[in-house]
């Protein structure tokens, strides 16, 4: 399956499976409640699947994956004359806590949905590689981290894989806090340095922290090894070959593949010769190639500088597996689900404070491509991705937005405390603001989504 056929499949089944898990807790509750729920439908447009239960309720899978919702029988939208029987079952004539518990059953059940798959997720056991350091740059080289090292905790706390280290060190370089990270050295001998985030500039997203950041797993790390010299490239011309291994480039030493492009490009910027040293079979051989540049790959009007090589494939092998038995992954699933709801929330509190940059925000674009690589990576990392998305679609709905469920829990909270319901004026307004707020919301992630592609 292509990256976009899998991505667009893998969209289908999370969004289908959440959707339906949220819409079905309105449902539910409503059921409980005494509402007449006259349609549930996952999906929007014409309907390609329609089932009608003895309850009067008509279940449709639509043609448009991209949400879904329960139509609930309400006074104001009868036409006709319908007895008071029928009417008892009309969602606006039941009182401001259950339709607040209706409204609030649907990010409930993303919240119940984000714990079952966490648990399972550890139950299944998600395979990671361990926290040892390969490649070494950026704010982390500045720090004095070095290749081989194990990173052991991070302010305190214990680090049981590269994933948990990773997603400690983008929380704080979001915050802009500096962190001390325990290490165990290449001799074991245990040290603490200071890594300074709190350095990183504003307009970052997650991705672009992380590289800042500098550290690559060591089973992640790319030796500076020619997979592959172009043949009319100015290596090749020069003499290397696959299989030359890369120790210097202009007198800079190299120790890792990301290193030879940086190189490169410092090290010719009008196109001059470059004193290239490679390891051939246990030999040194020193040579002498003129990069050619290619201006469409440059940035900022620079051309980029190239030598026509690629590095030698990697296959990185999980060797660490985060596994629980039932029992004990249920405290584990508790704990991670706090853990990311505090993490989401202080990260929308840093975007509206400008503390962190809007680029973080991702659109569908982002999500499909995300579910088809964790689903690439086998049922624990696609539960684990479940689990994240379930989370933020219930923080996303308890938002104090009028269309989404925050909004009305806000209204009847405002009726509750007035005695009487917020008028239909008010209500009709707040829809079309709400609405409002959410396309711009969604075309600043589609905005971002794009923008990611194209640089």
């Amino acid at each position: 399956m292509s990256a976009f056929f899998g991505s667009v499949w893998w969209l289908i089944v999370t969004l289908g499976l959440l959707i339906t898990f949220h819409e079905y807790g309105h449902f539910v509750i409503a059921r409980r409640c005494g509402v007449k729920v006259l349609k549930f439908s996952v999906g929007f447009g014409p309907a390609l699947w329609s089932r009608l239960d003895r309850h009067g309720t008509q279940f449709v899978v639509a043609a448009i994956p991209l949400g879904g919702y329960v139509k609930m029988l309400d006074t104001r939208e009868v036409d006709g004359v319908v007895g008071p029987t029928a009417l008892a079952g009309a969602f606006d004539r039941k009182s401001a806590g259950q339709r607040m518990a209706i409204a609030a059953a649907g990010p409930a059940f993303n919240l119940i949905f984000t714990l079952a798959a966490f648990w399972l997720m550890f139950v299944i056991g998600k395979p990671d590689y361990q926290p040892i350091i390969g490649h070494v740059g950026g704010l982390a080289a500045e720090a004095g981290l070095k290749a081989g090292e194990r990173i052991t905790a991070i302010d305190g706390n214990p680090v049981e894989n590269w994933t948990g280290a990773g997603d400690r060190l983008v929380a704080a370089g979001m915050a802009r806090q500096d962190v001390k990270i325990s290490l165990s050295g290449t001799d074991h001998a245990a040290h603490e340095l200071n890594l300074a985030l709190s350095k990183l500039p504003i307009d970052l997203d997650q991705q672009a922290i992380y590289e800042r950041i500098g550290l690559t797993p060591q089973q992640l790390a790319l030796p500076p090894v020619i997979g592959e010299a172009v043949a009319d490239g100015a290596a090749a011309k020069a003499g290397l070959k696959a299989g030359d291994r890369v120790i210097s480039i202009g007198g800079q030493a190299i120790g890792d593949w990301r290193e030879v492009s940086k190189a490169i490009q410092s090290h010719a910027p009008q196109g001059e010769a470059l004193a290239i040293v490679v390891d051939r079979a246990g030999q040194r051989l020193a040579v002498s190639a003129r990069p050619t540049a290619n201006p469409e790959a440059g940035t900022g009007g620079a051309p980029r500088w190239l030598l026509g090589i690629s590095p030698k494939p990697i296959d990185p092998q999980y060797d660490a597996t985060l596994r629980y038995g039932p029992l004990a992954a249920v405290p584990r699933a508790l704990s991670t689900t706090w853990s990311q709801t505090h993490q989401t929330l202080v990260m929308l509190g840093q975007m509206v404070t400008g503390q962190a940059s809007l680029k973080n925000l991702s659109g569908i674009i982002t999500i499909a491509e995300a579910a088809n690589a964790s689903a690439r990576l086998g049922p624990a990392w696609f539960l684990n991705f479940l689990a994240v998305i379930s989370l933020s679609l219930a923080i996303l709905n308890l938002l104090p937005i009028p269309i989404l469920d925050g909004g009305a829990l806000l209204y009847y909270l405002i009726e509750l405390a007035k005695g009487s319901p917020v008028s239909e004026r008010v209500q009709i307004a707040g829809q079309y603001v709400g609405l409002v707020l959410l396309v711009a919301l969604m075309g600043l992630a589609l905005y971002n989504d794009i923008l990611r592609h194209v640089s």
